[in-house]
């Protein structure tokens, strides 16, 4: 019998009934990364509006590599992006010890900011 594409790629098959399935499993480097809250919010996107290329990366096995990256370079922009708005705009570690409450209300402010930064930037594009 010919062996099919995926078998001479080192593939194997389970029979389940009439049918065979390929028995596809993640490999070790990319079980260990894992995907935040950037990469899914990017993986919902791609689901619902880049059909094409989330099919793409998925069928080529680089989905999750792409989704960890992805994370990864969010999470940067994020933290780099806060921090850079609390020195210009005067939120310290001196405002937190004197107003609490403030601080709070800026920083909050100032992550939705922020949030919203990386999601035109990364994630939505």
């Amino acid at each position: 019998m010919k062996k099919t594409i995926f078998e001479e790629m080192g593939g194997t098959y389970i029979r389940h009934g009439d049918y065979y399935i390929p028995c596809l499993t993640l490999s070790d480097e990319e079980e260990g990364k894992l995907i935040g809250v950037w990469g899914q919010r990017h993986l919902r996107y791609l689901k619902e509006h880049k059909r094409f290329v989330y099919l793409n990366l998925m069928a080529s096995g680089r989905l999750n590599e792409y989704l960890a990256n992805v994370d990864e370079q969010a999470e940067n922009m994020f933290s780099r992006l806060v921090k850079e708005y609390a020195d210009r705009q005067g939120v310290t570690e001196r405002l937190k010890a004197e107003n609490q409450l403030e601080w709070i209300g800026r920083m909050n402010n100032i992550r939705a900011c922020v949030r919203e930064v990386v999601n035109a930037e990364i994630i939505y594009v």
